[in-house]
């Protein structure tokens, strides 16, 4: 007991330190009337999911992601938001109904839209992997407890996002402009992490 609890802390500083800017993201998702909530909390927790197995597989082989490697991981919300532009540009009506049609099939367009918010979370915490590897490393026997705890942080954002969009005060304004916003900020958030990507190009750069 005298391990875990300080254990218990350091998962949760670690949860909330790296992850605190998904709190815009997660609230972006719920304002677009595009993402149902359960698809939303099941992308984030798929993503948060995959970010925690990729950094014990990274630890327990001693694994070092190179720099540079990561912001690659940009593309995807990139895309996304791209994508989401296109939507908008084509008209809001046309692409309500092309929304209200992949609501209808409960299976291959649900689970896309999943996979998309997972897809994003995980670039978005691509740069968490620093900070997981090591934290994994120096205490292996402590990792399925990491992993419990980032799953009710994971919950526990996905309803302060929720909470947010319904909030008596502010939820109205960020249901009205969430679908025009998710794009703009997917397309912020992969330049910015693409950003990271730069470190790539360096080494070709000084060699010449």
């Amino acid at each position: 007991m005298e391990q875990i609890l300080p254990a218990l802390g350091v998962s949760v500083v670690v949860f909330i330190s790296t992850n605190v800017d998904d709190i815009l993201l997660i609230s972006a998702f719920f304002a677009d009337p595009g993402f149902t909530p359960r698809q939303v909390v099941a992308g984030q927790l798929l993503g948060m999911g995959a970010l925690v197995v990729a950094s014990a597989a990274c630890a327990l082989l001693a694994v070092r992601v190179p720099d540079g490697w990561i912001g690659l991981l940009g593309l995807l919300p990139l895309a996304l938001g791209l994508r989401g532009l296109w939507a908008l540009r084509r008209g809001s009506g046309k692409a309500d109904d092309d929304d209200d049609a992949a609501d209808k099939p409960p299976g291959g367009a649900a689970r896309f839209k999943a996979l998309a918010v997972a897809g994003v979370t995980i670039a978005n915490g691509g740069d968490n992997l620093g900070v997981y590897i090591p934290l994994f490393s120096s205490t292996p026997e402590h990792v399925p407890l990491h992993a419990a705890v980032f799953a009710v942080m994971t919950g526990a954002f996905c309803a302060l996002g929720h909470h947010l969009v319904h909030h008596p005060i502010l939820g109205s304004r960020i249901r009205r402009h969430g679908r025009v916003a998710l794009p703009f900020v997917l397309i912020g958030l992969g330049l910015w992490i693409l950003s990271d990507a730069l470190a790539l190009a360096r080494p070709a750069s000084t060699g010449r």
